[in-house]
């Protein structure tokens, strides 16, 4: 369908990838162990909405240009390691939390605001990150026919699959990661070292992004 070609082989190393830990995956357990299942929801859902832009770049070119572009990619990878640093740090030294009484004071407009945060925070991370870009522009093209018709379809509709099995994965892991975590998390002084346990794990994640190299 549409020069689809080794689709089996396709679903099979997905799944794989999956599996494999990786800065998203650290991304997601972090979140999810830090901050509790909405948090490492929002994070989850805001990596995969990246996968969808990556998905479609892929499939029009555009993810071909910026791998083909030292210049994009430093500037992609800087920023990508900076944010996460960002991160990092802001979650590392944060304040404690307030108490429920105060919590319930702010209402659902800030609760709200602050899941929209996570999520761009997770769509960012991931979007940012050019690694990804280099993964889509090796990986994908090896299951589209180069005698294909359709290959802007056919890109989407492997972006369509790796999105969904991805989606369906990450949910596992806040699913798990929050559940190990639900009891400690309630502890202020857990909380607090779990906190910059994660924030440390961020920056450690930038600077390891930042010392990527393009090949």
């Amino acid at each position: 369908m549409f020069g689809i070609v080794h689709f089996p082989f396709f679903v099979v190393a997905v799944l794989l990838l999956n599996v494999t830990p990786g800065p998203d995956t650290a991304y997601i357990v972090g979140r999810s162990v830090a901050q509790g299942r909405g948090a490492g929801l929002m994070s989850a859902l805001g990596i995969c909405t990246g996968c969808c832009v990556h998905s479609i770049a892929c499939a029009f070119g555009l993810t071909a240009l910026l791998a083909a572009s030292a210049t994009a990619f430093t500037v992609i990878k800087f920023a990508g390691a900076i944010y996460l640093i960002y991160l990092g740090v802001r979650l590392a030294f944060a304040s404690p939390a307030k108490s429920q009484a105060a919590q319930g004071e702010a209402g659902a407009a800030q609760g709200a605001r602050s899941l929209r945060q996570l999520y761009l925070q997770g769509f960012w991370t991931n979007v940012l990150n050019p690694k990804v870009v280099l993964f889509f522009v090796s990986f994908f093209p090896q299951f589209v026919s180069s005698e294909g018709e359709h290959k802007a379809l056919a890109f989407l509709t492997l972006g369509g699959v790796f999105v969904a099995m991805s989606v369906v994965w990450c949910l596992f892991l806040v699913w798990v990661a929050s559940s190990v975590t639900r009891g400690l998390g309630g502890k202020p002084a857990v909380k607090k070292w779990l906190d910059r346990l994660v924030g440390s794990a961020f920056v450690g994640l930038g600077l390891r992004l930042a010392a990527a190299t393009q090949r």
